[in-house]
C-alpha cells in the first residue's frame, strides 16, 4: 500500500509537469506573447529541476524520507497557488521554479523508497508502480487540465493541480509510515556515483532521449492545431498518449524484470526514433484528413516507447549504484530535466525558424544518438 501513496504524489507532480504543453497556446494568447516565449515555462522548470535535484538529494539523503516528501509537497502546492494568482510570464516562471524544486526532491525520494521496499527481483515492478502515478497523470490529469484551461482559463488548471497536491500531501501524512529506509552512503560513495563511467554514459543517454522527445512534445499542441484539431481534439490526443504511457510503463517494468534493462531500453528507443521521423513526414506530406489520426497513432507509440525506456533507465542506474540509489536517481532526474530544458529551447528556436514540420526530424536524429549510447553501454558496462 505504501507504494500507492508514492504513486499519488507522482500523479500530482506529473499532471503539473506535463499539462503545460497543452496550455502553451492558451497562455500565449492570454498574456499576448509568442508560443516560443511560453516555451520558457518548460525550459525554466526543467533546468531548475536539473540543477536542484542532485543538490537536494545530498542535503536530504540521511533525513527521514517521509518528512522530506511532506516538505516537498508543501512547496509544490504553494507553487501552484502562486501560478494560479499570476498575471504575467515573470510570476509564472518563478512559480514553476518553486514547483521544480519540490518535484526534484519528491520524485527521486519516492523512487528510492520504492526500491528499498522491494526485493531485487521486483524492483522493475516497484518503480513501475510509482511511475504509474506519472503515467496516470498523462491519462487523466493532463487531458483534464487542458480541458479546464480551455474552458475556464489556465489559472483554473493550476488551482486544480494545487488540489491534487493537497490530496497527495494528505496521503503522505496519514498513509506513509515514519522510519522509512535511509541511505547509509558516505560522501565518498555519493561522489563515486557521479564519477562512474557506466553511470555517466547512462545519464548521457537519458539527457539525449529527453531533449529529443521534448524538442517535439513541448510544442505538440501547436502541431495538432496545425493539422486541424480543436482544443477537444488536443485533449483526446493527449489522453491517447497517456493510455499508451500507462501501458508502456507497466509492460516496461515487467519486461525489464524478465529480460533485463538494456534490451528494453534499446527497443524503446528504436520505436521512438521511427515515430518521431514519421511525425515530420506526416506533417509535411499527409493531407489533413489523414494527418490528424496519424498524429494520434504516433502519440500512442511515443507513450509506449518513452515510458518503457524510463523504467529501464531507472533500474539500470540502481544496479550500477547499489550503495547510493537515491543519488543515482536524482542524477537521472537531473539528466532528464536537463534534456527537457534543452529540448524546449531547441524546439522553440526551430519553431520560430522553420515551423512544426521539421521538429520530428531533429528529434529522431537525437534518439538515434541515444540508441547508439545505449548499445555502446552494452559492450562496455554491466549489467
Amino acid at each position: 500500500m505504501n507504494l500507492y501513496w508514492l504513486a499519488l504524489t507522482a500523479f500530482a507532480i506529473g499532471t503539473e509537469a506535463f499539462v503545460i504543453t497543452g496550455l502553451l497556446p492558451i497562455i500565449a494568447a492570454d498574456i499576448d506573447i509568442s508560443i516560443a516565449d511560453t516555451g520558457l515555462l518548460v525550459t525554466v522548470y526543467a533546468l531548475t529541476y536539473a540543477v536542484g535535484s542532485p543538490i537536494l538529494a545530498v542535503v536530504f539523503n540521511n533525513i527521514d524520507r517521509k518528512r522530506a516528501m511532506v516538505l516537498a509537497l508543501v512547496f509544490f502546492v504553494a507553487g501552484n497557488l502562486a501560478a494560479a494568482a499570476a498575471n504575467g510570464l515573470a510570476m509564472l516562471l518563478v512559480a514553476r521554479m518553486v514547483m521544480a524544486v519540490a518535484a526534484g526532491l519528491a520524485i527521486p525520494t519516492a523512487n528510492a523508497v520504492a526500491i528499498a521496499l522491494a526485493p531485487p527481483e521486483k524492483r522493475g515492478r516497484a518503480i513501475a508502480v510509482v511511475s504509474s502515478g506519472m503515467t496516470v497523470s498523462t491519462v487523466l490529469g493532463v487531458p483534464l487540465g487542458t480541458m479546464v484551461g480551455d474552458s475556464f482559463g489556465w489559472h483554473a488548471t493550476f488551482l486544480l493541480v494545487a488540489l491534487l497536491g493537497v490530496m497527495a500531501l494528505a496521503g503522505l501524512v496519514f498513509g506513509l509510515p515514519r522510519g522509512l529506509p535511509r541511505s547509509a552512503a558516505t560522501l565518498a560513495q555519493r561522489l563515486a556515483v557521479a564519477r562512474n563511467g557506466a553511470v555517466l554514459r547512462t545519464l548521457a543517454a537519458t539527457t539525449v532521449w529527453a531533449a529529443s522527445i521534448f524538442t517535439v512534445f513541448t510544442y505538440i499542441a501547436v502541431a495538432l492545431h496545425d493539422v486541424g484539431m480543436a482544443a477537444s481534439g488536443v485533449s483526446f490526443a493527449l489522453l491517447v498518449f497517456g493510455i499508451a504511457a500507462a501501458i508502456g510503463n507497466t509492460a516496461g517494468g515487467r519486461l525489464v524484470d524478465r529480460f533485463g534493462s538494456r534490451p528494453v531500453a534499446g527497443i524503446a528507443l528504436a520505436l521512438l526514433t521511427v515515430a518521431l521521423a514519421a511525425e515530420s513526414f506526416t506533417l509535411k506530406m499527409a493531407p489533413p484528413e489523414i494527418a490528424a489520426p496519424a498524429m494520434v497513432l504516433l502519440l500512442f507509440l511515443w507513450g509506449l516507447g518513452g515510458w518503457a525506456f524510463y523504467v529501464a533507465q531507472v533500474v539500470t542506474l540502481v544496479r550500477l549504484s547499489p550503495e547510493a540509489p537515491m543519488i543515482a536517481l536524482s542524477l537521472n532526474a537531473s539528466a532528464m530535466y536537463l534534456g527537457i530544458g534543452l529540448g524546449g529551447m531547441i524546439g522553440g528556436t526551430l519553431l520560430a525558424a522553420l515551423g512544426t514540420t521539421d521538429l520530428g526530424w531533429v528529434g529522431a536524429c537525437g534518439l538515434a544518438l541515444a540508441l547508439a549510447l545505449t548499445l555502446w553501454r552494452k559492450t562496455v558496462a554491466t549489467p
